[in-house]
């Protein structure tokens, strides 16, 4: 069941994000808008259009949801293997995307303190900004 819907929800994950998609959708919006008038702009004619927009919105969360996932899943395996390929770097950062968010927040101000102070950040950016 999991192979099946990672399978469609990355199908459909790719599609959505094609101009196709887009165009479906502005195609959609234009037909219902055309319509319209032939339906004397009733309740039932709004209800049609809100009715389907929900339901692909709700459907579409858990689909968008489901490929981040796998995508961030993926780019932590490789920066883990990364880390543990590399002989300089410290493999206790392997899995700390586990801890809380207080725990991360302490890493990284640790880290920040060990690169040097706010001056010392912004000089190596603006060398990096003039190499650009």
């Amino acid at each position: 069941m999991d192979r099946i819907f990672t399978a469609f929800a990355h199908r459909i994950a790719s599609w959505s994000g094609q101009p196709a998609a887009f165009i479906l959708a502005v195609m959609v919006i234009l037909g219902w808008i055309v319509t319209g008038p032939i339906f004397h702009y009733s309740d039932t004619w709004q209800l049609i259009i809100n009715t389907g927009t929900t339901i692909v919105t709700f459907l579409m969360v858990f689909l968008i949801q489901n490929a981040q996932n796998r995508d961030g899943s993926a780019i932590q395996a490789k920066m883990d293997e990364l880390i543990r390929a590399i002989e300089t770097a410290r493999n206790e950062f392997i899995g700390i995307e586990h801890l809380t968010e207080a725990e991360l927040e302490k890493i990284k101000s640790v880290l920040e303190q060990e690169c040097g102070d706010d001056m010392t950040h912004r000089q190596s950016i603006d060398r990096l900004i003039r190499r650009l």
